[in-house]
Parts: C-alpha cells; sequence; structure tokens
C-alpha cells in the first residue's frame, strides 16, 4: 500500500499546542523589545546624532572616530580617549571655583538637567544604556568642559600658565577635529543651557558673547573666516557643534528646492571635457562661502577651499550627518558630489589648484582626488532637489551648445599651450610652403 506524500507530511506537524513555551516566549518578547542599535527615536526631527553608516566607515572609517577626547556617550570609556577625560574634571574644577562663591554649584548644574533627561536621550540614534546619574554626569562634564574650553580660547577665561593642552601644540589641532565628529556630539541646548547658568551667576549678561560666537571663532582658527563673517552669525543655532559648523557656511539666499524640477537635472561631466567645451572655472572676486558657486557665460565661479585634516573630516562628517538626519538640508552633500562630478584624476585636481580653487595642505594631488572620489561616493542624493541643481543643468545646456563644443575643442586643441601653439603654427606655415611649391611647380610647367 503507498502512502501518500502529502498525508505523511502533515502526519509529522506539531500541533501548535505542543510547541515549546519558551521558544514562543522568546519570539514575543522580542516583538515587544523597543530595537536598541536603531531606535524608534532615530526616525524623529529631535535625533540628530548617529552612529554613521557601515558603507560610509568601509571608506573612510577613521574620519569618524574621536582620536584623543569623547564627547557624548558613543565612545565614552574608551582606553585611548582616558587622557583628555581627566582634564575634563580639572576644567570643571576651574570653572566651579569661579561659580561656587556665586552661588552656582556642582547640585545646580545636574539638578538643572534632570528635567531635560529624556529630551537629550532621544537626541541619540540608539539607546544609552546608563543610568540617569550617569548620563546627566555626563552631560554637565562634557558640556562644562566644551563652554570652558571655548572661553579660554576667546580670553574670557584665562588658561592656566602650564595648561597642557594649550602647551603642547599637537593636542588641540586633534580636539577641533574630535569635536566635529557626527558620533561625538551632545545637544546644542545642553551647552546652551548650561552658558546661560554660568553667565548669569556671573552678571555679565550685557557684555557676553553669544555661545555661538564663541565656538564658531574658536573653530575659526582652522578655517580662517573673515571676522565681519563670523559677527553676523552670533545669533546662529544648531542641533550639535558639527551641525552649528555646518550651518555657518550655508549661505542665507542658498535655499533648496522645495519640490522636484519639472525637467530632470542633468549631471555634469569631468573638468577636462569641461575645459573642452570652453568652461573654465575660476574663484569669484567676493564669496560669502565656499559653497557659494555660480555659473555665469562659460564659467563657473567657485570659491576657494583649503583641502586639509581638519576640512576632510569635516566635510565627511558633515555628509554622513546629512545622510542620516532626515529633516536638515543637503548643501555639503551637494558640494561633495559636485567636487566627485568634477574631478577624475588627479590632473583635475591639479587644474583647481593652479586656479586657486583648492589649497592643497592633505598631499599630493592624486591623494586629494583620492579623497574627493570619496567623499561621493556610496551617497544617496538628490540631484533635482539640491540647492546646485539649476547650476547642473545651466552647465550642461552650454556644454551641450555645439558652437561652443566645436570652438572650444579646436583652442584647447591648438592653443592651449605655447607648445601646442608652436605646433599648430609650425604645421600652418609647412603647409603654406608646400602649397607654395605645389602652386610654384604648376605655374611652371604651363610657362615651359
Amino acid at each position: 500500500m503507498h502512502t501518500n506524500p502529502v498525508q505523511e507530511e502533515h502526519n509529522h506537524v506539531t500541533p501548535i499546542s505542543e510547541m515549546n513555551n519558551d521558544r514562543l516566549a522568546s519570539m514575543y518578547k522580542k516583538i515587544a523589545d523597543p530595537p536598541r542599535l536603531l531606535s524608534n527615536a532615530a526616525g524623529k526631527d529631535s535625533c540628530c546624532i548617529f552612529r554613521v553608516p557601515q558603507s560610509l566607515l568601509e571608506i573612510n572609517g577613521k574620519s569618524y572616530q574621536p582620536h584623543i577626547v569623547s564627547i557624548g556617550p558613543f565612545h565614552s570609556g574608551q582606553p585611548h580617549l582616558r587622557m583628555i577625560e581627566e582634564h575634563k574634571w580639572r576644567y570643571l574644577g576651574s570653572l566651579l571655583s569661579r561659580t561656587e562663591p556665586k552661588g552656582l554649584t556642582l547640585q545646580h548644574y545636574l539638578k538643572s538637567i534632570e528635567p531635560m533627561e529624556d529630551r537629550v536621550r532621544e537626541c541619540y540614534s540608539e539607546t544609552i544604556h546608563l543610568s540617569s546619574d550617569e548620563f546627566i554626569e555626563m552631560m554637565v562634564v562634557d558640556g562644562c568642559f566644551l563652554i570652558e574650553l571655548f572661553r579660554k580660547f576667546d580670553r574670557v577665561v584665562r588658561f592656566e600658565r602650564d595648561d597642557p593642552l594649550i602647551n603642547m601644540f599637537w593636542v588641540i589641532p586633534f580636539m577641533v577635529r574630535d569635536f566635529l565628529r557626527l558620533e561625538n556630539q551632545i545637544p546644542y541646548f545642553i551647552l546652551e543651557h548650561l552658558y546661560d547658568l554660568i553667565t548669569k551667576s556671573e552678571d555679565r549678561q550685557d557684555s557676553v558673547k553669544s555661545l555661538s560666537l564663541l565656538a564658531l571663532n574658536f573653530f575659526n582658527n582652522h578655517m580662517d573666516r573673515p571676522k565681519e563673517v563670523i559677527a553676523k552669525l552670533h545669533n546662529l543655532t544648531g542641533k550639535h557643534l558639527l551641525d552649528l559648523l555646518r550651518s555657518s557656511v550655508i549661505p542665507a539666499d542658498h535655499v533648496e528646492p522645495g519640490h522636484k524640477n519639472s525637467t530632470p537635472t542633468h549631471i555634469i561631466h569631468c573638468i577636462s571635457k569641461l575645459r573642452r567645451a570652453g568652461i573654465k572655472l575660476n574663484p569669484p572676486k567676493e564669496y560669502e562661502s565656499f559653497l557659494a558657486i555660480k555659473f555665469k557665460r562659460g564659467v563657473i565661479e567657485m570659491p576657494p577651499i583649503i583641502i586639509d585634516d581638519f576640512m576632510s573630516s569635516f566635510l565627511l562628517n558633515c555628509v554622513a550627518y546629512e545622510q542620516c538626519h532626515k529633516s536638515c538640508s543637503k548643501h555639503i552633500t551637494a558640494y561633495a558630489t559636485l567636487l566627485d562630478y568634477l574631478v577624475n584624476t588627479y590632473k583635475d585636481v591639479e587644474y583647481l589648484a593652479d586656479r586657486n580653487i583648492i589649497e592643497n595642505c592633505f598631499g599630493n594631488d592624486e591623494e586629494v582626488a583620492h579623497f574627493i572620489n570619496n567623499l561621493g561616493k556610496d551617497v544617496a542624493f538628490d540631484d533635482e532637489r539640491c540647492y546646485l541643481s539649476k547650476l547642473f543643468n545651466d552647465v550642461h545646456q552650454y556644454y551641450s551648445n555645439s558652437r561652443h563644443v566645436q570652438w572650444a575643442s579646436f583652442k584647447y586643441t591648438y592653443f592651449d599651450t605655447p607648445w601646442s601653439f608652436i605646433s599648430a603654427f609650425a604645421a600652418l606655415i609647412l603647409l603654406i610652403f608646400t602649397l607654395l611649391q605645389t602652386l610654384y611647380t604648376v605655374l611652371s610647367y604651363y610657362h615651359s
């Protein structure tokens, strides 16, 4: 007698009532447990401090990791960051020595942060496994350290004569970059809250600079923007220090389109191809920011930018932040994409350097080209909603004009360098002599 395979399989199915209760309990627990590595808060506007996506870590991993100081919970306690951790407590002690006589004690700082704890935790993209006391302590210690350092650099407060953070020249450049790592942030409203407490205790609100101005002055030691540009930003705010500095370089009139363009946005070609079409790149005479790029009558006006360790780290972390935050603009991503379009090889970097658009303090031209290409690699980008979409289309339209391309290609081929001009001129002379010789031979034949 043959057994029906379907019937045999059915006979071996375990009844639901006999399922392992432990397995069911485990599954229901997983359903009930909220995600921890990417919490539900990560999808809210309030969430602004993220782990860098793995795809970007694989390309530029070291640029996202703090090298000398941790700020916030993501990298707290790592052995290689202990040195500055000890100095945070020294700076807190220095601050308390001035505020405690005025009635603002350490307990006041801690108590003032307690009502904000839930709001602060929601700023992080993953669950923070610290007790309330540990978490609030971290916010106070890290926040006061940043504020004290900014004020000392602005000479509001004196540095101690033998302060190693100042006297060892290598420390500050590393700390500056670490303060701008996406994973190394605390919410800016915590800094503002602590700063207000401190300045009120000193009873000097009328003469005090804004926190934003102190922070931007601190970072400007590595960006070298005109003081009058920084002064206009005294009321600027941000989600954290990285977002504050990012916002400071976005020109006020460079707004992203609210909707997609009716016509598709075209990408633009690399510099060598643009030059063959007669398109030049020049720095403008006046500019507000390196993001303020324009296209006029066949010339891309591109403000100068210094590519060094600071700027490369800043750009990479801005791109990572814009990739993660749902509501922030994508200005740095658009700029990174433009650079990636323009630069294919070291020769394109060489041209930008010759035009005084890029000042290379990073390495050789090939290393800068590699950095630029990695900056735009594996990055999600909506070119139809970026602030450069009109520029992309205008350049594409100019490039597609056959009259421009033909005349420019002729000039590029024969008159781009002195040697090409000499070669073309020599060829022209040779052609004229050949024609004259031919004409002389023909005339001699008819007259003979």
